[in-house]
């Protein structure tokens, strides 16, 4: 394991270049302990790989976390991406309405848990005003549907019982953003990439003795860091640990008026349920959910012990580079119908565009797995994103690299490195489903539910 001071690797290979992938590179590129390193980072498919997670239409930028921690990691994020980060369309602050479907008489917290931690971290840990916006708050409370009514008055049907908006989140053009860091990365001149897939890690006894390529090529470093998704059960046992799990999206398109019409709303999250709309861009509108999602149970060979004949079964992505004519199953398709037209019921019959299933690799509490691997010194894993890790791409890199060194530069740093850390027990379930908040049943298997067609 790395502590204090990082030892001297003279080559790095990253795979995977998602969120994790190209914010490590960045942050490597620029430690003067690594000015001698030769940083190496591989991708199955030419960039940005079309079914990544962090490659779509928008992604939600917000501090309102109810985990105080993540909240303050944001709070580093999101000057950078009103900043430079964020220029030529790749954040737009629209807000953010996180509401409840529940009735005001419902008191329980715990039931509201989410929405009630994460108004009192923005308010009192990053010190966000409360009050209307035309007077000069942030953070305006939502108390009645009708005030939820009046924010989101453009779409015209129910969009909950009462929250708040907070009118300093926004959205991100996700496959800009992912675009614009491997152009930070490209411009350091300290990273080469390559586009290949990897076959198999080849493990010793305690360390990664090479990374064997599905066309024969095989590679060494010092260092291997997987970043590499919902893909990383398949390189690694990871069961009882991340799993991945696959998430509905669907896109209709709207005309110009609509487009005008629903443009300047902020972006509706709903706790009770997990469904989300993302303000439209270029006349598209998304409908999503944030949910327990689907697993794809796969028998494969134990993946760090190929030879010894053993099969495991792990939950894998299913996307279209695998099936073109992959959609969401009926289930999925109901909920963004049903609530596409409870929210906004002049679109309520628009068929859908396209369709897609986005896989997270999710964790038991969905803190995200970035660690050394406890049985192979070499092997540093950065995934377990669990549907909330694009936001950070300009500022997890470094937060990355400080576990790679051993080091931390604060306290949030140390809360961080201890709630990423490899777990001591591992899920005794089959598949993960992660209990931060979620909507959609727990338990589902995409086969299945496609077979209800």
């Amino acid at each position: 394991m790395a502590t204090g001071t990082a030892p001297l690797h003279s080559s790095i290979l990253i795979v995977g270049s998602g969120v994790f992938g190209l914010s490590t590179a960045y942050a490597l590129a620029q430690r003067p302990a690594f000015r001698n390193t030769k940083i190496t980072l591989i991708e199955r498919l030419e960039f940005p790989a079309s079914d990544a997670s962090s490659i779509d239409s928008s992604r939600i930028i917000r501090p309102d976390y109810a985990d105080g921690a993540y909240a303050a990691l944001m709070a580093e994020g999101m000057p950078l991406w009103r900043g430079e980060f964020g220029a030529e369309g790749r954040y737009t602050e629209a807000g953010l309405c996180l509401v409840t479907d529940e009735t005001a008489d419902d008191n329980d917290e715990d039931a509201h848990y989410y929405l009630v931690r994460a108004l009192e971290n923005v308010t009192k840990r990053l010190g966000l005003r409360v009050g209307k916006r035309e007077a000069g708050g942030q953070v305006e409370l939502m108390e009645t549907p009708e005030a939820v009514q009046r924010v989101m008055a453009s779409m015209g049907g129910d969009c909950g019982r009462r929250g708040y908006v907070n009118w300093t989140s926004g959205w991100a053009d996700a496959e800009a953003g992912v675009r614009h860091m491997r152009k930070l990365v490209e411009a350091t001149g300290r990273v080469q990439f390559r586009t290949a897939e990897v076959r198999r890690l080849r493990f010793g006894e305690d360390k990664v003795e090479a990374v064997e390529l599905v066309n024969g090529e095989v590679l060494t470093a010092d260092l291997i860091a997987l970043a590499t998704g919902a893909w990383t059960p398949k390189l690694i046992d990871l069961r009882g640990i991340a799993s991945a799990t696959g998430q509905i999206l669907a896109y209709l398109d709207l005309t110009q008026p609509e487009q005008d019409r629903l443009g300047s709303n902020p972006t509706l999250l709903c706790e009770s349920n997990g469904m989300f709309i993302i303000q439209p861009r270029n006349r598209v509108l998304k409908v999503a959910r944030h949910g327990y999602g689907y697993a794809n149970p796969t028998c494969i060979p134990h993946p760090e012990r190929p030879e010894s004949g053993e099969t495991i079964t792990v939950s894998l992505p299913r996307t279209k580079q695998d099936d073109p004519y992959l959609d969401i199953a009926p289930e999925g398709d109901k909920a963004c119908r049903e609530y596409l037209a409870k929210t906004i019921p002049s679109l309520a019959d628009r068929p859908w565009t396209y369709t897609r299933i986005c896989w997270y690799t999710d964790t038991p509490k969905g803190d995200w797995l970035i660690s050394y691997h406890p049985k192979y010194s070499n092997l540093f894993v950065a995934t377990g994103g669990s549907g909330h890790a694009y936001k950070f791409l300009p500022v997890v890199g470094e937060r990355i690299v400080d576990v790679i060194q051993g080091v931390d530069r604060d306290e949030l740093g140390k809360e961080l490195r201890a709630k990423w850390a490899w777990p001591s027990a591992k899920w005794k379930e089959d598949h993960i489903w992660t209990d931060d908040w979620r909507g959609g049943k727990k338990g589902m298997v995409l086969d299945e539910e496609l077979a209800r067609s």
